[in-house]
């Protein structure tokens, strides 16, 4: 005898939500997923309520893949019911990489007429002069996730504030933020560590952003896309697999299988993290700088990194030279710490080889984005 619907209790449960062990069918799936979305982002505010406001213009961080499809389908979907009054486009970053993002690119254009949402795409050549496929050319595949990273945030915000939106959502779910989560503890970034779990972010500088699937898990997210028959795209990016966050999926995805619970117990660990006070005085505020003369078209101060990045890969510096080339300005960002390497020197008394004191010789930076 089939299994029952633990919802509705008619119909033939299809699906077993990995999140909590549920067997519900395929309607209720649909539904309960979405009423969770719609919950956070009615509650997902710092203090409650509501991430949107009546009558905001909303960018969607489309890249094609299942996370940001999914995401554009559920929020033209909820927009529609429970009357947001939100104005929505999508916004696609090309980071320039031949064999991937620009087969993605047609699957965001498909989305464009599926859900008949405006479309703007950015480029990284027209922002920064470069393309993905140049700066691993140049600094090998071992950091260029750093790069991408960096520039992706900015570009973004470029993009935003040329469709003249207030708020950019993107499709981070729970896997992704359990994830940063373990990489700022395994890197000691306190500064992140307090506010990755956040719904909504923004700094002095930045648009708003949103992360509607924060308590969404990645399977679940795959099922709705399968069951719904979206249109994305599924190929990895062929520049992550030696990317340090794919050692914390590892982990996470090994801890999910003893216990399918650990990606909302870990995210609900990071916000309870809070640092105390004397931590926050001592705390470094972020160094900004305009940008080079041959960048004065984006107008907006860039983030110290993203100047630092951009300037190493223009003067032919490795990775290790662009580190040296961000120490040199002064005192590390917000988020990145410096330690002494020490070395030992042997000091000659009365004939005799004995050792000396160890001492600094110089600052090493560590990175912790």
């Amino acid at each position: 005898m089939p299994t029952l619907c633990s919802i509705c209790t008619t119909a033939r449960a299809l699906v077993k939500r990995p999140k909590t062990g549920q067997q519900v069918c395929k309607q209720c799936f649909f539904d309960v997923f979405e009423e969770e979305v719609h919950i956070t982002i009615t509650q997902g505010a710092q203090g409650g309520g509501s991430i949107f406001e009546r009558g905001e213009k909303v960018a969607i961080g489309a890249s094609g893949g299942k996370d940001s499809t999914v995401l554009a389908h559920v929020l033209t979907v909820l927009n529609r019911r429970y009357d947001y009054g939100l104005d929505l486009y999508l916004l696609s970053i090309d980071e320039g990489i031949k064999g991937y993002r620009d087969d993605s690119l047609e699957t965001v254009k498909q989305n464009q007429a599926e859900y008949g949402l405006p479309l703007k795409i950015l480029s990284y050549d027209e922002l920064y002069g470069w393309t993905m496929d140049k700066v691993v050319d140049q600094v090998g595949k071992r950091n260029n996730c750093t790069f991408c990273g960096v520039f992706r945030r900015q570009a973004l915000d470029r993009g935003a504030a040329g469709l003249g939106v207030d708020h950019i959502v993107t499709g981070h779910n729970a896997d992704d933020i359990a994830e940063t989560v373990l990489m700022n503890i395994l890197r000691g970034d306190v500064a992140r560590l307090q506010r990755c779990t956040a719904v909504t972010t923004q700094s002095e500088d930045t648009i708003k952003r949103s992360k509607p699937f924060k308590y969404a898990y990645e399977k679940e997210i795959v099922m709705y896309a399968y069951f719904k028959k979206l249109t994305y795209f599924s190929t990895e990016c062929i520049y992550s697999p030696e990317a340090y966050r794919g050692y914390a999926r590892v982990f996470l995805k090994d801890l999910e299988a003893v216990r399918p619970s650990a990606i909302v117990d870990i995210i609900r660990s990071g916000e309870s993290f809070v640092l105390d006070q004397a931590t926050q005085r001592s705390m470094k505020a972020m160094r900004r700088f305009r940008t080079s003369p041959a960048r004065a078209n984006l107008q907006k101060p860039a983030s110290a990194k993203a100047c630092a990045l951009l300037q190493g890969l223009e003067s032919g510096l490795d990775r290790a030279a662009v580190r040296t080339t961000q120490m040199a300005g002064g005192e590390a960002p917000e988020g990145q710490r410096s330690i002494p390497m020490f070395e030992r020197k042997l000091r000659v008394a009365d004939g005799n080889a004995t050792e000396g004191i160890e001492r600094a010789v110089q600052r090493v930076e560590i990175k912790t984005e």
